[in-house]
């Protein structure tokens, strides 16, 4: 008769179980090899953060262009080394400022911008050759990095020079945010021809960032997380080689995000475990050679479903344990949420103690000064191993169930991570799942009188303003041609529409007027 298994030390929320976790007795780790060569457990370069620190990318944008430059300009000279931009969802949807489906949107979740000179505004005094902007954008992605590239050659920049990354996943956007606007297939022709006028003409630019991080919001655990991040970037991956492209060519471009959410010790061994799983998988079955293609790059951010709007100061801390869980976990850039996000937008003082949260790690802890500090830890390899196979697994699954788009369409990756949602707030509500401040420490607390940031009702009329001046200005017969040259491209089902997009921007045709030529042939699914 076998003996009853041992109890687990502990189970991570992804139900990953751990035993014999600590010392004599304990299964074996993987190889732990070296940083800077395959299969890059330890991280992708050989001395990480001891040879370049990490990118401090926060994510920012509100109300209007000038707002956000102003926000922009404070963070760079607060230290910030990399810009990250949130658009308001008319942007987002395609939307002029004077839509009526716009109307009580402009400007709130993100800055509005609706054509190039918005762009230019946005960007004013800061040189698009020297930083690194990331432009976090999906459905309209080819448009806003239209606009970007027609701002570059507005002021002589060499698009060659333009470095940062375009998010342009839209495949979970279906999976998990609801902001896509077209059917798939022409959803994915948008993010494919993006992505290969930018490989072909801004080489130092990432065209997509295929993301976990929206995913593990709506619920996905870590395994989900990883497991239809990677199942989604082979769909992209198969659109390009559709187009000749090698993955060689394609694969030093591919940049992927992630969210970090509570449990430190699982967060820090699934960013170790991702990275070893997709080296295989650029090795084995997509032929990758060049190591630069098996490194799996990744920027993070800290999970904003994890801030509690009860005792909001607590969410410094639990924003400082992220971070510290992306940063051992090899982290290439990395946004820190502000406390107050759970109340409303971030005020100068929370963004710059988010900002402050990495310049400690990074200047006062030391933990840059060594490569993978918790390689060899029983705890920490062991879970490297187990979220590994669980991914791979997962992803396995995937494949036997005829791919992820077919699985998209069915739903079926949008219902796991609902159940994994449910199951997690259900231990919340029983009390399983501790939180400080809402389930455990409970304490009455006084109304707060900190100053909130607000977006004005005003601001909405004031950009419907600059939108008709804007009209006014420009040459309205070169728009409308440019716009029915897109129009007769979209109906072409192989030809590239990126440049006919950079020539409507650069016509000054509007997001919307764009968006709408477009929405004219390849028709519009929203979320449910």
């Amino acid at each position: 008769m076998n003996a009853p298994e041992a109890a687990p030390d502990f189970v991570t929320p992804s139900g990953v179980e751990m035993r014999r976790c600590y010392g004599p007795g304990a299964a074996a780790p993987g190889e732990l090899g070296r940083a800077g060569a395959y299969p890059f457990t330890r991280g992708i370069q050989e001395t990480m953060y001891r040879g370049r620190l990490w990118t401090m990318r926060q994510y920012a944008g509100f109300g209007t262009a000038r707002q956000t430059n102003a926000r922009f300009r404070w963070l760079l000279e607060q230290g910030q080394t990399g810009l990250s931009t949130a658009f308001d969802l008319p942007t987002q949807m395609g939307l002029d400022a004077d839509d009526p489906r716009a109307k009580g949107e402009v400007g709130r979740v993100g800055v509005h911008v609706g054509t190039v000179d918005d762009m230019e505004e946005l960007f004013a005094g800061i040189p698009l050759d020297q930083v690194s902007t990331s432009l976090t954008i999906n459905a309209t992605a080819a448009v806003l990095l239209a606009f970007y590239v027609a701002l570059a050659k507005r002021r002589g920049t060499d698009v060659k020079a333009l470095r940062g990354t375009l998010q342009n996943d839209i495949l979970k956007e279906f999976i998990a945010r609801g902001t896509q606007v077209f059917p798939v297939a022409p959803s994915l022709r948008l993010c494919a021809d993006a992505m290969e006028w930018s490989l072909a003409h801004a080489p130092r630019f990432h065209p997509i960032s295929i993301s976990g991080y929206h995913m593990r919001e709506a619920g996905a655990d870590a395994v989900q997380e990883v497991a239809f991040t990677f199942a989604n970037a082979q769909v992209y991956i198969a659109a390009l080689r559709e187009r000749g492209i090698g993955i060689d060519v394609l694969g030093p471009k591919l940049a992927f995000f992630f969210g970090c959410h509570n449990h430190f010790l699982e967060e820090i061994a699934k960013f170790r475990a991702a990275r070893r799983v997709w080296a295989r998988l650029m090795r084995d079955e997509h032929g990758a050679r060049d190591p630069r293609s098996q490194a799996l790059r990744f920027h993070v951010q800290t999970c904003g479903s994890t801030l509690t709007s009860r005792q909001p100061l607590n969410n410094a801390m639990r924003v400082s344990w992220q971070a510290l869980a992306a940063v051992l976990g090899g982290a290439q850039s990395l946004h820190t949420n502000s406390y107050d996000e759970a109340l409303a937008l971030p005020s100068e003082e929370s963004a710059q103690l988010a900002l402050r949260t990495q310049q400690i790690l990074a200047h006062e802890t030391g933990i840059p000064d060594v490569v993978d500090p918790v390689a060899g830890a029983w705890a920490v390899e062991a879970l490297t191993d187990e979220l590994d196979r669980r991914v791979t697994q997962a992803l396995r699954s995937v494949r036997e169930r005829g791919g992820m788009l077919r699985l998209i369409e069915e739903e079926i990756p949008q219902r796991e991570i609902q159940e994994s949602a449910y199951r997690w707030q259900q231990g919340v509500e029983s009390g399983r799942r501790g939180v400080v401040g809402v389930n455990v420490l409970q304490v009455e607390e006084r109304p707060s009188r900190r100053a909130r940031l607000k977006v004005s009702p005003r601001l909405e009329a004031e950009q419907v303003r600059r939108l008709r001046a804007f009209r006014r200005r420009r040459d309205a017969a070169a728009c409308a041609a440019a716009l029915e040259r897109l129009r007769e491209a979209a109906a072409a089902p192989r030809e590239n529409l990126f440049a006919l997009l950079l020539a409507a921007a650069e016509a000054r045709a509007t997001i919307g007027e764009i968006f709408g030529t477009l929405r004219g042939v390849f028709g519009e699914q929203h979320g449910r």
